[in-house]
């Protein structure tokens, strides 16, 4: 006997709204324990509900326009976005690490685009908003936290580890010799997360792609392929991006002599 796919269930506006409601609980959380976070909470509840609309509305005009153009400027908005909040979360200054972090995000979203687009899912036209905007996103998305942690790891390292530094400097080692254990232990702290929650997806969480797919109505196991194709071209381009940024970054920052030129802000 198959699978009975039920219809997707549309949920109403005023359905959502009521839903909504529900936020009275970290209200309360937040009263009770004095977190002084509920204007915090606030704004940033209306922004994710005001942005989550007008893109979703932006996203129904671009997938009927579906112009290869269009599509391009908004992939190329997403990058460098993007690369502004990396620098802007961890508080480094713009100037110098623009250009690398933006160089790794591409490295990374660039193949991992073609490989899925024209070998794996072949969508028709190749450039399909459909296909094309949602997949950067996620990419996109799931990069930010890992290159934000690898550039803290990276110029903390160079602050709390300055007389390492120096003396590996001293014994003859060039500037990239000497933060090289730097750009490792960076590395390796960015991907621990994603590394732990691919060990237990599956088992103790189901990843909100797969959970949004069957919810929508879609088989459970086509669910599940699209999600593995998902978490795996994160994992490479988590691995790419960091790789890149912190490679360049050391190379932007540093001079000669070995002097940092950039420091995390207070």
């Amino acid at each position: 006997m198959g699978y009975a796919v039920q219809e997707t269930i549309n949920i109403g506006w005023w359905q959502l709204a009521s839903f909504m409601l529900i936020l009275v609980v970290p209200l309360i959380i937040n009263w009770r324990f004095e977190l002084k976070l509920a204007s915090t909470a606030g704004i940033a509840v209306t922004r994710m509900v005001v942005q989550l609309v007008l893109v979703g509305l932006y996203l129904e005009y671009l997938f009927k326009l579906n112009n290869v153009y269009v599509n391009v400027l908004w992939l190329l908005c997403m990058l460098f976005i993007g690369t502004s909040a990396i620098i802007t979360s961890a508080k480094l200054p713009r100037k110098l690490l623009y250009v690398p972090v933006l160089i790794g995000l591409l490295a990374g979203l660039a193949p991992l685009l073609a490989v899925l687009l024209l070998a794996l899912l072949q969508p028709s036209p190749i450039y399909s908003a459909q296909y094309l905007i949602p997949l950067a996103g996620m990419l996109l998305g799931n990069s930010l936290s890992g290159n934000i942690v690898a550039l803290q790891r990276l110029f903390g390292a160079f602050r709390d580890q300055q007389d390492q530094y120096e003396g590996a400097l001293a014994l003859g080692a060039t500037p990239h010799q000497a933060c090289f254990s730097f750009v490792q232990q960076a590395l390796r702290q960015s991907l621990a997360p994603v590394l732990a929650s691919m060990a237990t997806t599956g088992l103790v969480t189901l990843p909100g792609m797969m959970t949004g797919q069957i919810l929508g109505g879609v088989d459970p196991m086509l669910a599940i392929k699209y999600q593995l194709v998902i978490l795996v071209a994160i994992f490479v381009m988590l691995n790419v991006s960091i790789a890149v940024t912190l490679a360049l970054a050391s190379r932007f920052t540093l001079t000669d002599s070995g002097r940092v030129l950039a420091k995390i802000a207070h």
